[in-house]
């Protein structure tokens, strides 16, 4: 059920693409903490399971059609999304330039 304003839930589909990202950040910051690899690696796709809610927050993205979540300061999660799903394509850091 959607908290904020109307609309109902919608999909939320995982891109092999995002799982992957989200292993190799997930595998590259257990180098140092395995600890915090795996809560990064939770919050990160907590926030993406909050996108069903329509009212939650994600912005225009840098890529034409996209959306972004910044779900994490140093992460950012690339979606596409339509009337009844959104999907996550991509996990990437902030600071690194793209398209």
């Amino acid at each position: 059920m959607a908290v904020r304003g109307t609309g109902s839930l919608k999909r939320v589909i995982r891109r092999k693409t995002y799982r992957d990202d989200l292993l190799a950040i997930a595998a590259y910051v257990a180098q140092d903490s395995p600890g915090a690899a795996a809560r990064l690696r939770l919050l990160i796709d907590d926030q993406v399971s909050k996108l069903a809610d329509p009212n939650f927050t994600r912005r225009r993205g840098r890529i034409v059609g996209t959306k972004e979540l910044v779900a994490h300061e140093n992460h950012i999660v690339i979606l596409i999304e339509d009337d009844t799903s959104v999907t996550a394509l991509n996990v990437v850091h902030a600071r690194r330039q793209f398209p």
